[in-house]
């Protein structure tokens, strides 16, 4: 793939997957107690905390594969799978259960360090998030990987700038509104699911 397709890519579907917009009403319904500057602190820790985590997967995550003896097309597929999950969620305006559940939402409020859990993983780093980082690793040199690198700074600076100004984004956008952005976000994030899987299964029969 070219490069500067290669870096498109992956920034639509990790911006897609991370999904900010979604994050807003949890994120103010967590820190709706707290004053601007320990939301800020929260948003900031939360988000720096997630791209340490999808930058671990990229670099480890040929390894993690290698060692359990899974290949990247296995991956694809089963994360395709995973991630069409998600979208029919989204699609629907729902939070996606593979984010954050409702009893996970009521537990934080009881925790003092909710900037980990579930702030930054699930919400902002999930299972979904991990999948895709680790497939679009696979199979590429360290110039392709340095392109991952920006686009997981990229997709995690606009998830900065959207929780810091989460408050406002509300008011502005309104419920309504982000409820028509998450569902625009999920009929994206289905097209690269599906991609996902018939690129994964087309690769599996080809190795046969």
């Amino acid at each position: 793939m070219d490069p500067i397709a290669f870096f498109i890519f992956s920034f639509v579907s990790l911006f897609v997957i991370v999904s900010p917009i979604g994050a807003v009403v949890i994120f103010i319904s967590l820190t709706n107690d707290m004053t601007v500057s320990q939301k800020n602190r929260i948003a900031k820790q939360a988000v720096i905390l997630a791209f340490f985590i999808a930058t671990f997967f990229v670099i480890s995550g040929e390894t993690i594969l290698n060692l359990f003896g899974i290949s990247v097309d296995s991956l694809r597929v089963a994360g395709g799978i995973l991630l069409f999950t998600i979208a029919f969620d989204m699609i629907q305006a729902k939070i996606s259960r593979e984010s954050v559940t409702e009893k996970e939402v009521d537990v934080a409020h009881t925790r003092e360090d909710i900037w980990i859990f579930p702030i930054a993983m699930p919400m902002l780093v999930g299972p979904g998030t991990i999948t895709t980082v680790i497939v679009l690793s696979g199979d590429t040199d360290v110039f392709y990987r340095i392109l991952l690198f920006l686009a997981i700074a990229l997709t995690f600076a606009i998830a900065l700038l959207t929780l810091l100004f989460s408050r406002r984004i509300h008011r502005w956008i309104g419920y309504t509104g982000m409820a028509v952005i998450i569902r625009m976000l999920g009929l994206f994030l289905a097209a690269i699911a599906v991609d996902m899987i018939s690129t994964g299964i087309w690769n599996i029969y080809s190795a046969m």
